[in-house]
């Protein structure tokens, strides 16, 4: 039977303040006195009636869920109300009370200028919300000290990696993994909240892109043992302002591992700079892994088959290792070890890992689908940036393809000022690769003029100014054997493209 969270438990890790709509108020303190030790005594000023109703209720009411998107509510929910960049989650209360939301955890400022609070639900009021959301995670966490948490972080690969790695693991341990590509400090939280005594494992995917010490505010409060970090590029420039920074806040995850002696380690991509120098940074033992023979886990031998597949030699401890993996693309092989590493220090068999890597049902991203007139489509428009761009082309470079190779490329967001280059390197590869090109967006605009400098004739590029524009010349212009690529960052919301061209 699965643990819930109570409301007690939510007051009491909270520090907050529990009221009920007539306004009587049960502090931690009274709280503590009057349930968590087990007394019936309030003090007067609390009026003791609805005072002893509330303490008796906070230890048997709990919650199916904790949500703060007002969308996710369902009848059971607490809801958090929590600040945000463009809104504020205080302002969807209505609706999560509608939805059926039990308990709210709201901002004393907040309460303090309501006049009157709806009935039959509960409100623990405190002076941050996201400080105590985090507290409450924090408390959570802690209640399962035999756990083993895993935090990958890096600037591309996450998720698949991700993925990946629950893949392996999950052949023998019980784990608990961060859902689709959820990886934010504020969006783990309810993550961390559904941890159960049977997970041996989780395994998170930690982002970090917004600010110096998210990762390692998200750190304090999963604190995790193994740390691995895949690569530092330019996503996120535009916020983080220079590649060092952006180093220094994927550093934050292995700095924050317990030290080799209390288990900790580091696993580390060797054949990028920035991630290797990371070993200095931090008291766990480092596991590199990479193409170089004097790292711990290492291939060579590298094949690629197109849409088929690679395949390559990992090397471990002497013994060799031939792998053949329905994974698309050369720079999969990085993906590839990076799951292999945390299979191998976390003790699982190499049958096992190299079951749980040819399992297709962890590619999240980067699938082959059947398209419109006996065409493919490459959907990668799950998120882009210029490295993973730049490998999405290779991959069609390598395809062997009996029709004609087109991409439909659009924006690559957060580059700040690497912007115009990526999206320039981009247009000359495609140049090298594509048949024809369009392009949408207003940064993909570079694209196309980059690829046009570069020799892709101007009759084969189109400047498209909406979606239902590619649509319409996908439909025509798709013939059988045709591959087509699509990609873009996800703000482009390219999937409106694919479900009008894939076949049905």
């Amino acid at each position: 039977m699965n643990k819930k969270l109570t409301l007690s438990e939510l007051v009491y890790a909270t520090q907050g303040t529990l009221v009920e709509a007539n306004r009587a108020a049960l502090s931690l303190e009274k709280l503590e006195n009057s349930f968590l030790a087990g007394s019936s005594n309030v003090a007067e000023s609390f009026h003791p009636a609805k005072a002893l109703t509330l303490a008796s209720l906070a230890g048997t009411l709990t919650f199916e869920k904790v949500v703060y998107d007002s969308r996710e509510v369902s009848p059971g929910t607490l809801f958090v109300a929590l600040p945000g960049e463009l809104t504020d989650g205080h302002r969807f209360i209505e609706e999560a009370l509608v939805r059926g939301a039990t308990a709210l955890l709201v901002r004393e400022s907040w309460l303090a200028e309501q006049s009157r609070l709806a009935e039959g639900v509960y409100w623990v009021a405190v002076p941050d919300t996201l400080l105590a959301f985090q507290k409450l995670a924090a408390y959570w966490r802690k209640q399962f000290p035999s756990l083993q948490v895993i935090g990958i972080t890096g600037s591309v690969g996450k998720t698949s990696t991700k993925e990946l790695v629950a893949s392996l693991l999950e052949q023998r341990y019980h784990i608990l993994k961060s859902p689709k590509s959820v990886n934010t400090e504020q969006s783990m939280l309810p993550v961390l909240l559904q941890l159960q005594t049977k997970d041996e494992y989780a395994v998170l995917e930690m982002g970090a892109g917004y600010v110096l010490g998210e990762l390692e505010r998200l750190c304090s409060v999963a604190k995790p043992r193994l740390g691995l970090v895949l690569n530092v590029s330019h996503s996120h420039l535009a916020r983080m302002g220079s590649l060092e920074n952006i180093a220094r806040s994927k550093a934050e995850l292995v700095s924050s591992l317990p030290s080799a002696a209390e288990g900790g380690i580091a696993i580390l991509n060797g054949d990028d700079p920035l991630v290797k120098a990371m070993a200095d940074l931090t008291l766990a033992r480092p596991f590199y892994y990479g193409l170089q023979h004097n790292y711990d886990l290492w291939a060579d031998e590298i094949e690629t088959f197109g849409l088929e597949g690679i395949a390559f030699t990992a090397h471990y401890q002497g013994q060799k290792h031939h792998l053949r993996l329905p994974l698309l693309g050369r720079h999969n092989v990085y993906t590839a070890l990076a799951a292999a590493a945390v299979g191998l220090t976390c003790n699982l068999s190499w049958a096992e890992i190299e079951a749980g890597l040819q399992n297709r049902q962890a590619l999240v991203r980067l699938v082959a689908l059947p398209g419109l007139n006996g065409s493919t489509i490459i959907d990668d428009r799950y998120n882009a940036s210029a490295v993973s761009t730049l490998a999405a082309l290779n991959l069609l470079a390598e395809a062997k393809v009996v029709g004609r190779k087109l991409a439909v490329l659009g924006d690559m967001f957060e580059l700040g000022s690497f912007a115009e280059e990526a999206h320039q390197l981009v247009g000359r590869r495609a140049a090298e690769v594509v048949d024809k090109l369009a392009v949408i967006g207003t940064l993909a605009q570079t694209v196309g003029r980059a690829a046009f400098s570069a020799g892709l004739p101007a009759s084969q590029i189109i400047f498209a100014v909406s979606k239902d524009e590619i649509v319409e010349w996908l439909k025509t212009e798709l013939a059988p054997g045709d591959y087509l690529l699509i990609k873009a960052s996800r703000g482009m919301m390219l999937e409106d493209i694919v479900e009008r061209v894939r076949a049905k």
